[in-house]
């Protein structure tokens, strides 16, 4: 059986994600790690049995060719992209998986993806709910009934820890950080908008205060609405500024002319009508797809079923900074 040895690039959360998603594979073995700290770096080195130990991307794809690197797993904050990141990897012809925010970066995405298109390269980007069983359930029902109608999608909690998170510059913001996987989950579902309108608030959370870094100056809150084709309107609010317990549920309720789907975040979905109520538990890991499919891809050379590849990816990231766009000038923003 032919095996598509891995390199992972960041050693932080996120990977375990993937490390995880890996594991039930016979077919993918990680092979090297890489991470500017040493303790995380051995801390996934034996957890995945990678022999390799580097000290950051460079020294990995210095030896990525000696080590025999089929694919490589990108899991760096956005503002931790270089040129010589993905960039290298595509001049080194090696596939790889990158973690949203692919970067804050517009012109250096472009290139990226630019560059991938050029050369064939079998890519993709972590927008794991596209794979998801409900989400599934969703775009197969939409269909069945009368076009048209409101979406509400929510992302609202704390604020996380880690400090790029909390300075708008270095992660765009919760929307383009975070509440991006509802926004791409709205171009899976509805196809591209036809325009955008946001709004956004700061001056709930206090910079120093509960815990929260002095260098915090994103927006609290946000709301966008934006219109897809077919009379559909969607509003999608995120938020950072409710304490743990008092959350109202994230995800979409989606209202059409006979059905009301209510979609709580990787949990459960409810299809409700006149006549009847059904309830349906999540049942896969959606990461652990995403992850398969794409090993699948790099080891026979057909990346048709990867769902978010970094062309379609740098769609929804370019449409999340629209939004913010929107926010600061305070107009609509019209789509072509």
């Amino acid at each position: 059986m032919k095996t598509c040895k891995l390199g992972l690039i960041g050693c932080g959360n996120r990977s375990m994600a993937h490390i995880r998603g890996m594991e039930p594979l016979e077919n993918a073995i990680f092979v090297s790690v890489a991470d500017p700290n040493a303790e995380r770096a051995k801390e996934k080195a034996e957890i995945t049995g990678a022999t390799k130990i580097y000290k950051d991307h460079k020294e990995l794809l210095d030896h990525a060719i000696e080590d025999g690197l089929d694919a490589l797993i990108i899991c760096v904050d956005p503002t931790a992209h270089t040129e010589d990141m993905e960039l290298r990897a595509i001049d080194m012809g090696i596939p790889f998986i990158v973690e949203k925010p692919m970067t804050i970066d517009l012109d250096l995405a472009q290139r990226i993806a630019d560059k991938v298109e050029e050369k064939g390269l079998i890519t993709s980007v972590g927008f794991q709910d596209r794979y998801l069983d409900l989400v599934d359930m969703i775009k197969d029902e939409l269909p069945k009934h009368k076009q048209g109608g409101l979406v509400y999608g929510a992302w609202i909690g704390g604020v996380p820890g880690p400090w790029w998170w909390q300075k708008k510059d270095y992660c765009g913001g919760q929307l383009v950080e975070q509440n991006i996987h509802l926004l791409d989950g709205l171009r899976y579902l509805y196809g591209e908008p036809l325009s955008v309108y946001a709004t956004s608030s700061t001056g709930i959370n206090k910079a120093g205060e509960n815990g929260i870094s002095p260098e915090y100056d994103t927006d609290d809150h946000s709301t966008v609405v934006l219109r897809f084709p077919g009379n559909v309107t969607a509003t999608l609010v995120s938020g950072c500024y409710s304490k743990w317990g008092v959350r109202p549920p994230c995800g979409y309720q989606i209202t059409l002319n006979d059905m009301v789907i209510d979609y709580r975040l990787r949990n459960n979905i409810t299809f409700i009508t006149a006549n009847e109520t059904r309830d349906i538990k999540r049942t896969m890991e959606q990461t652990n797809v995403l992850d398969e499919v794409f090993v699948d891809a790099v080891l026979t050379g057909d990346g048709s079923k990867i769902r978010s590849p970094y062309s379609d990816a740098l769609i929804s990231l370019k449409l999340a900074y629209k939004c913010n766009e929107s926010m600061e000038s305070g107009q609509v923003i019209y789509f072509d």
